[in-house]
């Protein structure tokens, strides 16, 4: 299989690469608009809050959890889950974190479909991810003395697609709830037009990310797919 896995090895390492230089430039970006602190005054948990009741949501709480950018909505307990600098400081940064978390809230109000799409795939995504590497490499090297080995590493590259269309799905729910902050934000005055523009890059830099990785696991997920049929040949 092309020089054993070393295609594979190869796209790893430029996906890492790239993904590592993203997530440098996201950085240096929170910090540079953790910087522009906003005139209203207002933290990223009043923010949040104010943004949830004004969109009629009043079953959704929004707390602190440790770490930075570990920032996530959780639809399962209603829960906005605020990085403790986010949900303290008062900050460009902090409002479009905020922002962009209730933006997740709202969609799971209104049952926006790529977001209940999403939530249907997480158990089977769970599973698939521990096992497909696995069985795509078992399925080609019994592949070599058996003829069951590629249908087993078909199912391997099933298993892999699994995650990789969560991946894709998961751009259109991440840009939604951007936009949903920022039209928000724009909207009610909650922020001013530096501070603005300073939320904006921030959650453009933060959606890279998930394309950098949707990229990836496609790349992935092609790159076996081509050696596993090439190999059945």
């Amino acid at each position: 299989m092309l020089g054993g896995y070393m295609g594979y090895y190869v796209i790893v390492g430029v996906i890492a690469l790239v993904s590592g230089l993203v997530s440098s430039k996201l950085k240096s970006k929170f910090k540079e608009y953790s910087n522009i602190h906003l005139q209203n005054g207002m933290s990223g948990a009043e923010i949040a809050e104010k943004m949830l009741s004004d969109n009629g949501i009043t079953d959704v709480k929004v707390i602190s959890t440790p770490g930075m950018l570990t920032d996530h909505y959780n639809p399962s307990n209603k829960t906005v889950n605020l990085s403790e600098g986010v949900f303290h400081q008062r900050n460009a940064a902090a409002a479009a974190v905020a922002a962009h978390e209730v933006g997740h809230a709202v969609q799971h109000a209104t049952a926006y479909s790529w977001l209940t799409m999403r939530s249907k795939l997480v158990p089977v995504v769970n599973i698939a991810s521990k096992m497909s590497m696995w069985v795509i490499m078992g399925g080609v090297a019994l592949m070599a003395t058996t003829k069951i080995g590629g249908t087993v590493a078909i199912i391997g590259l099933a298993l892999y697609g699994m995650g990789t269309l969560f991946s894709v799905i998961t751009l259109p729910v991440e840009y939604d709830a951007s936009n949903r902050a920022l039209a928000w934000l724009k909207a009610e005055n909650v922020v001013t037009p530096e501070e603005y523009t300073g939320s904006e890059d921030a959650l453009k830099w933060a959606a890279r990310t998930y394309l950098v990785a949707a990229i990836g696991s496609l790349a992935t997920l092609l790159y076996f797919a081509l050696q596993v049929f090439a190999s059945r040949k």
